[in-house]
């Protein structure tokens, strides 16, 4: 049986799961942004964010989700954004995931159900299969989309973490109550 949605049907399964949600953890490379990579002449290193992800991040936040970030890169830029969008969870040069996964159950004392994580590669298969929702981007490396709950309607770094917030605020009855916020 399947819920209607605003990005199409949803598996009830996965409607269910989307309403338990308390903390959404998010990759950056290729979901929060396109996974390319821009360097300038100077050394300089460039990505970009897409300020309805950001909305969306926001969005939850008010609404009392928890969001975090964990990725495998270290990058000021990553740090400047978070800061920007008031994400105080912020996990980078992380090789093994897992590891500030089990920091995040801890320090927030959820149970790993309560946990949504949205990747794009097989390096986030590891934390994915831990949580109570894994979620896909929709242009994710096959084996991702394979054993995701839930694959994205949109795009690493084209709306694809807002799409999941949208659907996790629609679940709980709430998403008409994210308005107003600068991203």
């Amino acid at each position: 049986m399947e819920q209607s949605a605003l990005y199409g049907p949803i598996a009830s399964s996965v409607w269910q799961k989307l309403s338990q949600i308390q903390l959404l953890i998010c990759d950056v490379d290729g979901v929060l942004s396109d996974g390319l990579i821009y360097l300038g002449n100077q050394g300089e290193e460039f990505k970009t964010f897409n300020t309805k992800d950001g909305f969306g991040m926001k969005a939850l936040m008010n609404a009392g989700i928890d969001v975090a970030v964990i990725t495998g890169r270290d990058s000021k830029i990553v740090t400047d954004r978070m800061a920007a969008l008031g994400v105080t969870h912020v996990y980078q040069g992380q090789s093994d995931k897992r590891i500030s996964f089990n920091v995040l159950l801890k320090d927030l004392n959820l149970k790993p159900e309560q946990v949504a994580y949205i990747g794009d590669d097989v390096v986030d298969l590891s934390v994915m299969e831990l949580c109570g929702l894994g979620v896909a981007v929709h242009d994710a490396h096959p084996l991702v989309r394979q054993r995701a709950d839930y694959t994205t309607q949109l795009a690493g770094g084209r709306g694809c973490v807002r799409e999941l917030c949208d659907l996790m605020l629609e679940a709980r009855g709430v998403l008409h109550l994210a308005q107003g916020m600068s991203v």
